[in-house]
């Protein structure tokens, strides 16, 4: 049995996005959400969220290109002149490296953010990071210090197999940089206790993961536990990243071939929180096809 979550991330950062989400849920084949608790539209995605029972919401860590939940002078070593995180994330990784007083405002944040999430009353399906800052050997850290005392039981871990990249379009780069850092985070995560994806889809194809591409996809999932990331929305929005193709994201998730394929006999299809079995991400749920 393959299994499959596939997530939207960036929930709650504008109205283009919570209308994609539910459609995307309601009538295609998304499971998950990674909720922005900062958002400009955060209060509209809780409500949505709580009226989706079945669709699994994580939390979407934000440390970098977005507003904070703390007061920002309380992040000097965060945040830039606006009071916004900067955007530059090499020299705010760099920071959180070496300056101690970075990464005790790094903690207060991550811990905002958490406690943020647990106002809502959503279950924690699961957690990420914007950019994937977790990959960062502190932020990891960080965040497996304060979510697992707010329940957090599965992470992603951004390993993507290019390999299967490349059997659907040969032009694809091989190459990740992160993938070893990546690979750390798994392990590291998966050794406290949590639930990792085996392989995840979606960074060398972000902001661009069309219907073609993700068919490509979903009829080579390797074996294991899989998961796809995408950023579906109606359109761009406030803030959103230029060049990405968000209404083609939308397209692709609610197309009726993509759905027959997702839930075909062999593949079961679900959120984090239907795959969390004692940390593992080989239990079986052969019902899970039919969400």
């Amino acid at each position: 049995m393959k299994q499959l979550i596939v997530t939207a991330d960036d929930f709650g950062a504008a109205p283009e996005v919570n209308d994609a989400v539910e459609e995307a849920h309601r009538s295609g084949i998304l499971t998950a959400a990674s909720l922005m608790v900062t958002g400009n539209a955060v209060e509209n995605a809780v409500a949505r969220a709580k009226a989706m029972p079945t669709l699994g919401i994580g939390l979407h860590i934000v440390l970098v290109e977005g507003r904070p939940a703390l007061p920002p002078e309380q992040l000097p070593d965060l945040v830039d002149g606006s009071g916004q995180f900067r955007t530059d994330m090499v020299r705010t990784a760099i920071g959180i490296f070496t300056k101690p007083a970075a990464r005790a405002q790094l903690r207060r944040e991550v811990e905002a953010q958490f406690a943020r999430f647990a106002a809502t009353g959503l279950p924690l399906d699961h957690v990420n990071a914007h950019k994937h800052f977790h990959l960062h050997p502190t932020i990891a850290s960080t965040i497996l210090s304060v979510g697992t005392r707010y329940g957090m039981k599965a992470i992603r871990a951004p390993i993507e197999p290019r390999g299967v990249l490349k059997a659907i379009e040969p032009a694809t780069d091989g190459f990740d940089i992160a993938r070893p850092w990546a690979l750390l985070v798994r392990a590291r995560m998966r050794a406290a206790g949590l639930l990792v994806p085996d392989q995840l889809f979606g960074l060398a194809w972000s902001g661009a993961l069309d219907t073609n591409r993700l068919r490509g996809l979903i009829e080579r999932l390797p074996d294991g536990l899989t998961e796809i990331y995408v950023h579906p929305a109606t359109g761009a929005y406030p803030g959103s990243a230029p060049g990405y193709a968000y209404a083609g994201e939308l397209a692709a998730l609610t197309d009726d071939l993509v759905g027959n394929r997702a839930r075909r006999d062999d593949v079961a299809l679900g959120r984090f929180a239907d795959f969390v079995s004692e940390g593992r991400s080989n239990a079986a749920h052969p019902h899970l096809g039919r969400l």
